[in-house]
């Protein structure tokens, strides 16, 4: 049994402590940086920094935006683990990286490589094959078929379905619903169905 902090006292933290709870992990407390937040169903709240000095828990990072989950992972360095649901299916060949979340109802099959710090979320399928990149944020529903590459920080909405063997790029947008037909570029954002190009942006993240 670890024990563990979740970064970020929100509707995601929760999620991600009933996951733990449910693995048995024992939780040390949340931190967040307003420090107007004192506890968090029944479990304390700190904003003090020195929290990430203790060596003997590990961390999750329990924020949504990928933007601000890259920002604290560069910033901190701290001993990320992993937290996977019970009710998630997951092919045992697949390659996972820490700080990754995979929430109830999801699944992810054989040979799938997973980057750092994303977020699988409820009942998205993933099917054999893929690569997903850091900080990528899967929404709930989301149906990536086989063979697809998604790049650093996209963020995969609400229900879009990928044909297999596209290429997302990174920091891209794909809409909530999306059927995506084809390769995204990089910092675009894609909607509809079948997809199309919204918007393109150029600039790093």
């Amino acid at each position: 049994m670890e024990s563990y902090c979740i970064y970020g006292a929100s509707g995601h933290g929760k999620v991600i402590l009933e996951i733990l709870e449910n693995l048995g992990q024992d939780i040390h407390c949340f931190y967040d940086d307003n420090i107007n937040k004192t506890s968090l169903l029944n479990y304390e709240v700190t904003s003090d920094v020195s929290i990430f000095a203790i060596e003997s828990v590990c961390w999750i990072i329990g924020i949504g935006n990928n933007q601000t989950r890259k920002k604290i992972a560069e910033n901190l360095s701290l001993k990320y683990g992993v937290a996977i649901d019970k009710r998630a299916n997951v092919s045992k060949r697949t390659q996972i990286g820490s700080g990754t979340v995979i929430m109830p109802g999801v699944t992810i099959n054989s040979s799938t490589i997973i980057g750092k710090h994303a977020i699988f979320n409820t009942n998205s399928s993933i099917d054999h094959d893929c690569i997903i990149g850091d900080y990528v944020h899967i929404s709930p529903n989301a149906a990536l078929c086989g063979g697809i590459i998604v790049g650093e920080g996209a963020h995969i909405g609400a229900g879009a379905v990928l044909i297999p063997g596209i290429k997302i790029g990174k920091w891209a947008t794909i809409g909530a619903g999306a059927v995506i037909v084809r390769d995204v570029p990089e910092f675009s954002i894609f909607v509809g169905n079948p997809g199309r190009l919204k918007s393109k942006g150029t600039k790093e993240k």
